[in-house]
């Protein structure tokens, strides 16, 4: 999986403010949906928060990787965002979440959500390329490191 596939500079967010797990999804779906015509940011929102309801996106470690396939949804669509301030993620180790890649697949993309969602695990569980992002300072500069780690 080559992350430029399905990341963009316009999709890399920096020290993004953020109170809660509920504020930053909405805030990132609005954000998808303003740069794609075809998402809806309220059905973008709906299906994150649904997937969250089924159990936590949070890996630990401070990482999430929030995820969701979404109807009108023309090919896989990946944000990369850093937090200012951790928040509470419900992860599985209990600690705060300062690093996310939220991830929107089609519908029928299933076979690929799978192969994605894995790279993407595999990718955050290196504590190098996760301390690297955490350092970053600006957009552009998240976007260069996520693609050449």
């Amino acid at each position: 999986m080559q992350l430029e596939d399905i990341l963009t500079s316009e999709r890399c967010y920096c020290k993004l403010e953020g109170t809660s797990k509920k504020r930053i999804l909405m805030n990132i779906s609005e954000k998808l949906g303003q740069q794609f015509a075809t998402l809806d940011e309220s059905e973008v929102f709906n299906s994150i928060m649904a997937r969250e309801q089924l159990g936590s996106t949070g890996l630990g470690n401070g990482i999430a990787i929030p995820h969701c396939r979404v109807p009108h949804c023309q090919g896989i669509i990946g944000a990369l965002v850093t937090l200012k301030s951790p928040i509470d993620f419900d992860a599985i180790d209990s600690k705060p979440v300062d690093l996310l890649f939220i991830l929107i697949v089609p519908e029928e993309k299933t076979d690929e959500h799978v192969k994605t969602l894995a790279g993407l695990a595999a990718l955050f569980n290196d504590p190098d390329f996760c301390y690297t992002l955490r350092q970053t300072q600006d957009n552009e500069e998240l976007y260069n490191i996520a693609i050449t780690f």
